[in-house]
């Protein structure tokens, strides 16, 4: 018999530069305290699963096993751990997915965590890098913002200088993430501080400026995951209509790196099974790494032909108050970007939304919202179409959720 997963707790550190806190520890701010807000106890948990990429940031590796060490009554539960790049998140929670409809378990616990801020900022620059095709694109100046850089450099070669279009998307997701109390940085850098280079906002790679990268971020965050909603759970459940992995070559040069086509197949198929529209939506989480991103990512979701995308920011449709507000939460531009950490912190931001608690970022009575998140370069492609279970009303449709 068919079921339907359900997001019924979680819990979420704050993001940014967490020195006194190592890996165990952050796996231990979030692992209890997700599965007490789902009214359950480790007792009722039937796996773990988790997102890890380290690729060096920290000694210890097999970090699947460190949820025994943050709840000690885990010890006997399976536990796995999941690497997919800035997708890792999403790879624990697809895992999770497959676990819980296969029928081998029915609630289960997804734990993301990264602690990056270990390593001078070039060795970072080189871990990151691994998630790039090395054999041709693992000596890029500039590491991933180098990556993204040639992105960005291909597009306005294409379609024209788009400094306005990124600089906007920067300065939303800063003002957004003001309201969130878990982002790394919560300061409104304005547009004009956005758009011009100066000492403190230099470019960095290609007509990308430091306004223009995600942060180099500590953090973990957990969602407790079922097939039916639980009593007892702080907050009311957030359920899935439809989860979708897509996937697209690794190397740049076999591919049009100003198309996200992995991206627009995952976001076609996943409405079309979610059986809904970008109409009827209420907000989106997606994965700016990169300004650019953010901009592409328009396009691959349906808002904008190709070559348009700048037209959704500059005309204020994904904005707090546009037609479909796109990061609320200040995205991984304000938010932070901790490599396993960042999936299923989207996916926390996004049950906050549906289910009425997302306090100052909250977008209206939000019923229905979109994840995406990607590794690499629009490689591995995962959106979740998520809707609330409490039966409120859209906020622009009237419909009922």
């Amino acid at each position: 018999m068919a079921t339907t997963p359900h997001i019924v707790g979680w819990a979420h550190t704050p993001f940014g530069k967490l020195d006194a806190l190592d890996t165990e520890q952050l796996f231990r701010e979030v692992a209890g305290p997700a599965i007490a807000s789902a009214g359950l106890t480790p007792a009722d948990i039937d796996g773990v699963f988790v997102g890890h990429f380290n690729g060096g940031f920290v000694r210890q590796d097999f970090s699947g096993a460190l949820a025994a060490l943050a709840v000690p009554e885990l010890r006997h539960v399976p536990a796995v751990r999941l690497e997919n790049a800035c997708a890792t998140g999403s790879a624990a929670i697809w895992g999770a997915l497959d676990a819980l409809a296969a029928g081998r378990m029915r609630r289960v616990l997804v734990v993301g965590l990264e602690k990056m801020n270990t390593l001078p900022n070039a060795q970072i620059g080189e871990i990151l890098l691994k998630a790039s095709y090395v054999k041709e694109e693992g000596n890029t100046p500039g590491g991933f913002a180098g990556v993204f850089g040639n992105i960005a450099s291909a597009y306005f070669e294409r379609f024209g200088d788009q400094s306005d279009a990124l600089a906007s998307i920067a300065a939303k997701n800063h003002a957004n993430g003001v309201n969130n109390p878990y982002a790394h940085m919560r300061r409104d850098l304005g547009f004009d501080f956005c758009r011009n280079p100066s000492d403190k906002n230099p470019f960095v790679a290609g007509p990308l400026k430091r306004s223009d990268c995600s942060l180099v971020s500590d953090g973990a965050a957990a969602l407790v995951i079922t097939n039916e909603p639980t009593s007892g759970a702080a907050q009311p459940a957030v359920r899935w209509r439809s989860h979708t992995q897509v996937n697209d070559f690794l190397p740049l040069n076999r591919r049009d790196p100003t198309k996200f086509v992995g991206a627009a197949m995952a976001w076609q198929r996943g409405l079309a099974d979610a059986n809904c529209a970008l109409a009827d939506l209420d907000f989106v989480e997606t994965h700016d790494c990169f300004t650019v991103a953010e901009l592409l990512e328009y396009e691959a979701m349906g808002l904008a032909d190709h070559g348009q995308g700048a037209r959704v920011i500059l005309d204020g449709v994904s904005r707090k108050d546009g037609r479909l507000p796109v990061n609320p939460s200040g995205g991984l531009k304000s938010r932070g970007h901790p490599i396993g950490a960042t999936g299923v912190s989207q996916h926390v931001m996004a049950a906050m939304q549906l289910s009425g608690s997302a306090g100052d970022m909250q977008i209206g009575s939000a019923a229905r919202g979109a994840v995406f998140n990607m590794g690499g370069a629009a490689v591995a492609n995962y959106l979740s179409i998520l809707e609330s279970t409490d039966g409120r009303v859209d906020r622009r449709s009237g419909a009922g959720a």
